[in-house]
């Protein structure tokens, strides 16, 4: 529960809208219990009627349709009102999730999955529209509207009033109680189960490449296999105890039901109560009900909604590693780097760079090799202050980097990497990402600058043509050259180019390199990559093994 206290903060500035749609639900739920018990009297007195007994139906026939136009309207706004509200909070959260991610990017935890933080970042935020929506505003409206209930039988029928009131408060608050305990680490287990099978799926599709060449289909087919009969076997017994309840619920409201329609007998043949005002009664509180179901099936899932909760509010709460100066400089614009002594380790591994010193002149360009793993890309993350050394220094221009604000230090570092995203979005805002007051003569500049500016005039609508996700309606080099378009745009005077060309077939990735030096010319530039530069490529060959950075030989 401590981790809903933690989300409240959020749902402020939708309270209006919430209240509002949980009173248009009351007024639903009202109007439609009115209408069962108006038709019900109504029906009754029709028929004695025509048993020659006298009443007045004009006003319950009345009553009957003005009930019917309130519920349907009621119903309509409150699904109107409610929705709005709940897809704006739904937003609200995305977007808070994501703030208070950013900070502790890259995380520390290494053993997060990808698919499960954006299970994270998807379905554990809609299963929070089961605690604030569904499940209270049903609540509050079945308390009060048995409520009414019980007050209209303590003055017509006081000996049924007990009996129904003790039957409403069993099914709004001791079964759905019992239930919420009995199914709160089943939620738990099925959330995580849930979480594993969409991080499975997602692991499939990053690497179906290697599965297929490597034969290990089979092996993830039979993985997914067993994350689905988990979740199946888990669902399923939540999906039983949640029957049980619901089963339970009628079984009151039927004890409840016939409670009334005995003691009712007795008061007609008494003469206390009218047969049509005991019919009235009756269906009216078999109208009650109609809440305790939706209560039912919210709770058989507040279990998984608790449990996302608490999976949202650990990334919430996750200690940020690198934090910002107390009293940040301004960063230096010149672009001359110094690694000093540098030494770094990710936690409980070993060392990947050791005393580890370089010096970078402005405008400079440094090709720097090594196999897989030699911490190429650590190195660019180190500037970045993606990472904090265990000993050494950063300096541009003889500035800390500690001493930096991040927000301003990556305003003056620009990367281009293999992961480098193309969004599903129009060329123009893939391009403003990198400055949003640029205009369309500087992004054209940026385009053919990047070698790509025919090939974007040539498009359907030019810079305001739509790209598919991952940019797949442009081919692998042309999308690689859209980012680095974008890289060249930033005003950073300090570019990183981390395994820019992987992927790419050699032909495009000589090209690729043959149009760095003249598009980067006057940026100081760090390129990590594990291909074979062009003889006459003018940046300078460093290579990175064994922790250690050593002059590379120039090829014959």
């Amino acid at each position: 529960m401590k981790s809903l206290l933690f989300f409240l903060p959020l749902f402020k500035p939708h309270a209006r809208k919430l209240a509002l749609a949980l009173l248009l639900s009351l007024v639903t739920l009202a109007a439609g219990t009115a209408l069962l018990g108006v038709s019900g009297w109504f029906l009754t007195a029709t028929a004695l009627t025509a048993l020659g007994v006298s009443f007045n139906l004009f006003a319950p026939s009345a009553m009957v349709r003005g009930f019917s136009f309130i519920r349907i309207l009621a119903r309509y706004f409150e699904k109107l009102v409610g929705h709005n509200a709940t897809l704006t909070l739904l937003s609200d959260l995305r977007r808070w999730l994501f703030g208070a991610l950013f900070p502790r990017l890259p995380l520390a935890d290494r053993s997060l999955r990808h698919g499960d933080l954006v299970t994270r970042m998807t379905a554990d935020i809609d299963a929070l529209d089961t605690i604030f929506l569904i499940a209270i505003g049903p609540f509050l409206a079945a308390l009060v509207l048995g409520g009414a209930v019980s007050a209209v039988l303590f003055f017509l029928l006081p000996d049924a009033a007990w009996i129904y009131l003790g039957a409403i408060a069993v099914s709004v608050i001791v079964i759905p109680a019992i239930l919420a305990r009995a199914t709160k680490k089943l939620g738990r287990q099925t959330a995580q189960a849930a979480a594993t099978l969409r991080a499975h799926v997602l692991d499939a599709i990053a690497g179906h490449d290697d599965l297929v060449a490597f034969g290990q289909t089979g092996f993830f087919a039979n993985r997914f296999d067993a994350a689905s009969r988990t979740l199946a076997r888990l669902r399923n017994r939540q999906g039983l105890a949640t029957a049980i309840a619901a089963g339970a619920v009628q079984s009151v409201t039927g004890i409840a039901l016939l409670a009334i329609v005995l003691i009712g007998l007795n008061a007609v043949q008494s003469g206390t109560i009218d047969g049509p005002v005991l019919a009235g009664l009756i269906f009216a509180a078999l109208g009650s009900f109609e809440a305790t179901a939706v209560i039912v099936r919210s709770i058989g899932k507040l279990g998984a909604a608790l449990a996302s909760a608490e999976r949202l509010h650990q990334v919430a709460i996750t200690p940020i590693a690198i934090r910002d100066p107390a009293r940040p400089v301004p960063c230096p614009k010149a672009g001359a780097v110094a690694f000093e002594g540098v030494t770094f380790a990710y936690p409980n591994a070993e060392p990947v760079i050791a005393n580890l010193s370089l010096t970078v002149s402005p405008g400079e360009h440094i090709a720097i090799s090594g196999p897989s793993g030699a911490g190429k890309s650590s190195l660019l993350h180190l500037l970045l202050r993606l990472y904090d050394p265990q000993s050494g220094a950063i300096r541009i221009d003889g500035t800390d980097i500690r001493d930096i604000a991040r927000a301003d230090l990556h305003a003056h570092i620009a990367l281009l990497s293999q992961d480098s995203p193309v969004f599903l979005d129009t060329v123009r805002n893939n391009l403003l990402i990198a400055r949003p007051d640029a205009t369309d003569a500087e992004l054209y500049a940026a385009l053919r600058n990047a070698r790509l500016e025919t090939t974007i005039h040539a498009l359907p609508r030019g810079l305001d043509t739509i790209l598919g996700e991952t940019g797949t309606t442009l081919s692998a080099g042309q999308a690689r050259r859209l980012c680095l378009a974008r890289t060249l745009l930033s005003p950073a005077n300090i570019v990183l180019l981390d395994e820019p060309t992987a992927g790419l077939d050699r032909e495009t990735e000589l090209a690729l390199f043959a149009d760095f030096p003249n598009a980067l010319a006057g940026r100081t530039v760090l390129l990590a990559t594990h291909a074979l530069l062009p003889q006459n490529s003018s940046f300078r060959r460093l290579v990175l093994t064994d922790q250690f950075l050593s002059e590379a030989v120039q090829p014959q």
